[in-house]
């Protein structure tokens, strides 16, 4: 008999659940091409810390040029040699609704992987990410039997017929601030498209990934459609962007990394390169908000979750003068429910920050907006737990000008810049005054200003009303030094199709 489903939520939030677990889980160490684990060919292994302890967690194989090598060859040939690209649309819809079935029925699983390698609180991976995951490859399996092709409008005597076919080999270079969801956004779309994929997980969090191929081949995804190459950016990332067999490449990551990838296509086949790389997105406070305890408990969403390691973090808060600071005064209330904890405690709303390295460039952007004369109100030293120093709590700074370190650069933490302006005009300016171009948000209760200021923004997504509003049917990704090319929506297809034109002379 199953257990009661409330016994089982029980057992989930309950810290000795996933400590248990974390004893016994699975790590896989190898790389997956053709179906089968792959060790590294030059024998080289990384190291794979668990930030909030800093424990070791696994050896991974460190694949390099001949390994990239390896799999894009698996890869061409899957494509065109093998069934997947010629299925029916409904037979591949039926593979992709098993492999989002089984990534919920492993839910645990893989929410414990990604919490482990980097640090994220285990409940937001079990409740959001894995959940998300799984509804993106559903969404991409439904869209399938349901997409048309077009006919032109063509003369008597011809006809044009337009369709959209798969382009081939795919890589896609995920982050580590959202391992599993990150790669479903990008696997999802390319595979239901007919095309090959080699997915590049971030060194820091290859675990997801590589249960995510063993779950497709039990799903029926065909050996070599699929493949996770592990290793470092600098060697097997950099392999993939000089390839002259990848067809394109989807990118996710550092806008400085994004540069590398389009180098490298300008250096090898013009591949297309997609890209969405950092922000630093503006949230806007007016006056004439009427719920300002919401917009405050919504601004520290948008900087404290996920520790802040989000692309599109609402890591700017511009607030109008007159409620200023009785506005920062609700946001130091709130962001102390945000205090960092043990991943594997299910109370916990932040967890640790994924390395030591990243812990320290987070410090160091502390360092400077403290030299640089901005006020800190909140947080701002390491705290030790577990015997990990990789825990940063809630940092708010005030009297951040535009030409600080704080508002230019992208922190990637929980650290959040706050500055005054007095009307609209110096707060669109203030927003858009920026390399970055991915999301926004703006707080009014005015309809005709909403509708102003939201058009008057330089943004990918303008969230009105809330922060960084994201769903699968709608597009996500921006413009300026944020990258082009959309993911999620149906959008996302047109980075892993090409357009096909085939004429008919009717005699």
């Amino acid at each position: 008999m199953a257990a009661d489903p409330a016994i089982w939520e029980t057992a989930v939030t309950d810290l000795n659940h996933w400590q248990s677990l974390a004893r016994t889980q699975r790590l896989i160490a190898t790389s997956s091409i053709d179906g089968r684990a792959h060790a590294a060919l030059e024998g080289q292994t990384f190291a794979v810390i668990n930030p909030a302890t800093n424990a070791l967690l696994a050896h991974v194989a460190a694949c390099t040029d001949a390994d990239v090598d390896l799999a894009v060859g698996v890869a061409r040939s899957a494509f065109e040699n093998g069934p997947w690209a010629r299925m029916a649309p409904r037979e591949r819809k039926g593979i992709l609704l098993r492999l989002a079935e089984l990534i919920l029925a492993h839910r645990e699983e893989l929410a414990l992987l990604d919490s482990l390698s980097m640090g994220k609180p285990v409940m937001d991976a079990y409740q959001v990410d894995v959940p998300g995951a799984a509804q993106v490859f559903a969404w991409y399996a439904e869209s399938l039997d349901k997409l048309y092709d077009q006919v032109a409008p063509t003369g008597p005597g011809t006809l044009a017929t337009i369709t959209r076919v798969p382009l081939g080999v795919i890589a896609a270079v995920v982050p580590w601030n959202f391992p599993l969801d990150m790669a479903a956004w990008k696997v999802a779309p390319a595979l239901a498209a007919g095309n090959s994929v080699i997915l590049k997980p971030a060194e820091q969090s290859p675990f997801s990934a590589l249960r995510l191929a063993e779950l497709a081949l039990e799903a029926g995804v065909p050996a070599g459609v699929l493949n996770v190459v592990t290793g470092l950016g600098e060697q097997a990332g950099r392999a993939l962007g000089l390839h002259p067999d990848v067809d394109a490449l989807a990118f996710t990551g550092s806008t400085q990394v994004g540069k590398y990838f389009m180098q490298y296509s300008a250096q090898s086949n013009l591949k297309q390169v997609w890209l969405e790389c950092g922000g630093k997105s503006p949230n806007l406070v007016f006056d004439d908000c009427q719920d300002l305890d919401l917009a405050a408990e919504k601004a520290a969403f948008g900087i404290f979750f996920n520790q802040g390691e989000v692309c599109s973090a609402n890591s700017r808060l511009l607030v109008q003068r007159s409620i200023h600071d009785e506005f920062v005064e609700r946001l130091v209330e709130k962001a102390q429910q945000w205090q960092p904890g043990d991943p594997l405690d299910p109370a916990s709303k932040m967890g640790a920050i994924v390395d030591a390295q990243q812990a320290q460039n987070i410090m160091g952007h502390i360092s400077h907006a403290h030299a640089e004369g901005a006020r800190l109100v909140a947080g701002g030293e390491r705290q030790v737990i577990n015997g990990s120093n990789n825990f940063i709590p809630p940092t708010l700074f005030t009297g951040v000008t535009a030409d600080m370190r704080l508002s230019r650069e992208e922190v990637f933490g929980p650290v959040l810049a706050i500055s005054a302006f007095d009307d609209e005009d110096q707060a669109v300016r203030l927003a858009n005054d920026h390399i970055y171009g991915l999301a926004a948000s703006l707080w009014s209760d005015d309809l005709n200003r909403a509708h102003r200021v939201a058009s008057r923004l330089n943004a990918g997504t303008v969230s009105v009303n809330t922060v960084d509003a994201l769903d699968v049917c709608v597009p996500f990704g921006g413009g300026k030094q944020s990258g082009f090319g959309r993911d999620l929506s149906l959008h996302a297809f047109d980075k892993y199709t090409q357009l096909k034109t085939t004429w008919f002379q009717l005699r």
